[in-house]
């Protein structure tokens, strides 16, 4: 099965023009190409699938162009005409820079009590380029850590339980890694631990977004960022991270791996979102 970021970043077209729309009728088979989940639709918002697999589960995903298969075919599930005339106004959407659809009008919200953690100022102001909009939608704080080396305290410090859970972004989360020997200590049903295998988040954008052929390589002891903008002829790193954000305007300027690790994310606070509305817990 094809990965759909690979064919995302592979692709000419925008995710949504990749893919022939199929409207969203309860009771249909659908699959899940990410995971391979198969189920019965018995929820669509726009936003956020649910699915109940053969056993009586519910599962619920967010809606991304091509992330559901329909009779063998990859699809971008749409909103049912059915019954659409006379019906409520619906809210005017928008394409946001992760490819979500979010509201053109969108209002403050009371943020919710679980939290999405992230190493450092880089890492929050990346993630909200390109899933602010969704985040804000969702309601959810994104807030910088200043790095991994304390985490087992700080999670215990707020206390994660049901309707109060943290994702948290990681750099460097590879087997045998400082940063994966950390998340393993983190012991919550409540706390999910995500990440990409780059020493820095900067190494997360494409190096064709950039207009160079590839990331560096910068030896040890030298510090990584200020390697690469030696190498690069970028300056100081402030003058480089200038440019390395500003080379992202949205999701296709991103590496897979974070890309991954976000929609990991996003997956997870959906499901808590679907499962507070049926009074299920988190």
């Amino acid at each position: 099965m094809n990965d759909i970021l690979d064919e995302m970043l592979e692709g000419t077209k925008r995710p949504s023009q990749s893919y022939p729309p199929v409207p969203a009728e309860l009771g249909a088979s659908v699959l899940h190409r990410g995971t391979g989940m198969r189920g019965r639709l018995t929820r669509f918002t726009g936003e956020t699938v649910e699915l109940v697999d053969a056993g009586g589960a519910k599962h619920s995903f967010r809606n991304r162009p091509g992330a559901f298969a329909v009779n063998g075919e990859t699809v971008n599930l749409v909103r049912s005409t059915a019954g659409a005339a006379g019906g409520p106004k619906r809210t005017e959407r928008r394409r946001s820079a992760s490819g979500a659809l979010v509201d053109v009008d969108q209002r403050a919200r009371v943020a919710r009590a679980s939290r999405l953690w992230v190493e450092g100022d880089h890492d929050a102001r990346m993630v909200e380029r390109v899933w602010g909009d969704e985040l804000r939608e969702m309601a959810v704080v994104v807030e910088p850590l200043g790095g991994l080396d304390d985490l087992v305290a700080e999670v215990r410090r707020f206390g994660p339980a049901p309707g109060r859970s943290l994702v948290v972004l990681a750099d460097h989360l590879v087997p045998g890694s400082k940063e994966q020997r950390i998340a393993d200590q983190v012991d919550s049903p409540h706390v999910l631990v995500v990440g990409h295998p780059y020493v820095d988040i900067w190494n997360c954008v494409r190096p064709v977004s950039l207009g160079i052929d590839s990331w560096p390589e910068v030896p040890k002891p030298l510090d990584w960022k200020t390697g690469v903008c030696e190498a690069l002829g970028w300056g100081t790193p402030q003058e480089g991270w200038r440019r390395v954000l500003g080379a992202v305007e949205d999701f296709s300027d991103l590496d897979a791996h974070l890309i991954r690790a976000m929609e990991q994310a996003l997956d997870h606070f959906a499901q808590e979102s679907a499962d507070g509305d049926r009074g299920d817990g988190a």
